[in-house]
């Protein structure tokens, strides 16, 4: 039988000796046994070498034998949500879109990825008192991945 646990060391192994910051971000194994592995990059992308490295250390060291199994390696990718804190930490600095367990909404710039909470930072006009024009106020809202229901990196393409 195929582990969860077997495929994450191997997966390790290689990540560690290729040492240029990858770390799963999602693993799954269907009782037919067909893995899939998610892989992200703490910086940049992830290549096709990184994949490539990573899935032949894994069907090299799993006995076809012992389990017949269906190997995927795959990138994350821009379209899917954040699942993990390094994730979070990867995209400081970018647009976030944050949807709330309580259905709210929420977006902005990610500014900070801490322990149990991220802070979004978005600008508004307002008026302020005493003054004839609106002006930009910088808005900071912390928002605990206890809440979070489903975070999206904003594609920009400016």
């Amino acid at each position: 039988m195929i582990t969860k646990q077997r495929v994450i060391e191997l997966a390790e192994e290689r990540m560690k000796e290729r040492d240029n910051g990858l770390f799963i971000v999602d693993l799954t194994i269907s009782a037919s046994n067909v893995i899939r592995l998610e892989l992200d990059k703490h910086n940049g992308g992830v290549t096709v070498e990184d994949c490539v490295s990573v899935s032949r250390n894994i069907e090299h060291n799993l006995d076809r034998e012992e389990a017949d199994f269906e190997l995927h390696v795959s990138s994350a990718g821009l379209d899917k949500p954040l699942r993990v804190h390094a994730q979070y930490v990867k995209n400081v600095g970018r647009g976030l879109d944050v949807k709330l367990k309580s259905g709210e909404t929420a977006g902005g710039t990610l500014v900070e990825a801490g322990e149990s909470a991220i802070v979004l930072e978005t600008e508004e006009k307002r008026q302020i008192e005493g003054k004839k024009k609106k002006e930009t106020v910088v808005i900071r809202k912390e928002v605990p991945f206890v809440d979070i229901a489903e975070a999206r990196v904003v594609i920009s393409f400016k």
